[in-house]
């Protein structure tokens, strides 16, 4: 998660693009809880590879570990140099079973890892694989090729950017041997390179089918997000704030609300997760993100994302706003 997230912006500007909340929570959390739920093992160590996003970030990720009961660990990468890269920077965490993930989807998935596989490389199937990494694979559902973003089809199986790894020193060695070899496309080692080598001695990747795939790459995919988590968290999470007040309003479930918000003459929902301490007045807000310590009168939104400390009054559709941002707008 050392990207500087520039799809999302202006919403990194501020956070990194893993810590922005869905259904209330970061979207690392609950990519992590997702594959601590799969792991079929205790989860000993979570590792974050970050850029240099400051003290209060990585004290918010390791206490995302913590409460997954992990160690965690903070690395650093420094310089854009690709996949192969950011994972050899936690090269002190590449030991035993080593499940490896890219921190800007999250997926849903029925079945328990299978730790006496070689690896396992998380897959779903979409309609159009022309936009993705694909896999082919043999008969035994085994992997036999990577090909990016296709022209003719080949496979509708898109790589989700989620990994299993048997043995994680083994996958040290071959993404150290791409660095020391000089193995680069576009600048960038990538992990794909270091699948293939290890294919070529005799590694056996296998395909682990999730049901559904959601994306967080940028704020409509996002919004989209939000509105399945919300949907699938419905009977499993308490989402409502007990300190939350309403006053002459209708929410219409499911929505997350957070601790102290405020909602007056307004209609909220569905799929609308609001952050702490936010006051909405006199709106109707429906599938929108809004995050904490935000003012919002006169509006009437729809598949928007707001950030933190935002000010808004007005009846623009569709927004886009970053934090600490002031608009006072009437059509």
């Amino acid at each position: 998660m050392a990207g500087m997230g520039k799809r999302m912006r202006p919403h990194t500007l501020t956070i990194p693009k893993p810590l922005i909340p869905i259904a209330g929570k970061p979207i690392v959390q609950r990519l992590a809880e997702d594959i601590v739920k799969i792991a079929n093992t205790k989860v000993e160590e979570i590792a974050f590879i970050i850029g240099d996003f400051g003290a209060d970030v990585e004290k918010q990720l390791l206490e995302i570990a913590e409460k997954l009961g992990a160690k965690g660990k903070i690395y650093y990468q420094h310089e854009p140099l690709g996949t192969a890269h950011a994972i050899l920077c936690a090269a002190d965490s590449l030991k035993g079973n080593v499940t490896v993930a890219f921190a800007d989807t999250l997926f849903k998935a029925d079945f328990k890892l299978d730790h006496s596989k070689d690896g396992i490389i998380f897959v779903h199937e979409v309609a159009d694989p022309s936009a993705f990494g694909v896999v082919k694979t043999n008969d035994n559902n085994i992997i036999t090729d990577f090909i990016e973003k296709p022209k003719d089809f080949i496979s509708n199986k898109a790589i989700i950017g989620i990994y299993y790894f048997k043995d994680g020193d083994y996958l040290k060695s071959e993404l150290q041997f791409l660095i020391d070899n000089n193995i680069i496309k576009g600048n960038e080692y990538q992990l794909t390179d270091g699948l293939q080598n290890m294919m070529k001695k005799g590694t056996e990747f296998s395909v682990g089918t999730v049901d559904e795939w959601l994306d967080c790459g940028n704020k409509d995919a996002t919004v989209h997000t939000n509105h399945r988590i919300l949907e699938l968290s419905k009977d499993t999470e308490k989402l409502v704030s007990e300190t939350a007040l309403f006053t002459n309003s209708i929410i219409t479930p499911p929505c997350y609300i957070g601790n102290n918000v405020e909602i007056i003459n307004s209609i909220i929902g569905p799929h609308v997760s609001i952050g702490d301490n936010t006051k909405i007045s006199d709106s109707i807000i429906t599938d929108t993100i809004i995050q904490t310590n935000s003012v919002i009168r006169n509006a009437n939104i729809d598949r928007s994302m707001i950030g933190n400390h935002v000010e808004y009054k007005g009846d623009v559709k569709e927004l886009s706003i970053g934090d600490f941002t002031t608009i006072n707008y009437n059509v």
